[in-house]
């Protein structure tokens, strides 16, 4: 048996439009479920809207997403919040940072660290903080 662990992202009326870009970022397969595709779940301005989003991407990473009703609080759950990336592979991590500022903004370059590792700190064009960390090489 195993136990995974997948960030699920808020956003309002528009997750089709991140959903798409983290799938930009991550590659894999993009799934998107609309709430007019499920019977009686939306609102008829809501129909296209995104009940449920998901990203399997290369090297296990899924993210998972969708817009919040008006019928619910719709706030973003992103305050104080912040996605980590992290591994061995400079290359496929790298590759994940240089797409995730695209639109967006880095706090603290990508670089060696004091802790010897490359890291980066960013908050991407959709307002999701997120931290690249590449591992130090063991001596």
């Amino acid at each position: 048996m195993s136990v995974v662990l997948n960030p699920y992202l808020s956003f309002i009326d528009n997750a089709r439009e991140a959903m798409e870009f983290y799938h930009t970022v991550f590659g894999g397969k993009l799934t998107l479920t609309t709430f007019g595709s499920m019977p009686g779940s939306a609102e008829p301005d809501e129909a296209d809207n995104i009940m449920h989003g998901q990203v399997d991407g290369e090297h296990g990473i899924v993210l998972m997403g969708s817009d919040t009703p008006k019928r619910m609080q719709r706030e973003q759950f992103v305050n104080g919040t912040s996605i980590s990336l992290s591994g061995d592979d400079e290359a496929a991590l790298r590759g994940y940072w240089e797409k995730l500022l695209d639109g967006g903004s880095a706090a603290m370059p990508f670089e060696k660290s004091p802790w010897g590792a490359l890291f980066g700190m960013c908050t991407d064009r959709f307002g999701v903080n997120w931290m690249v960390n590449v591992n130090a090489p063991m001596p």
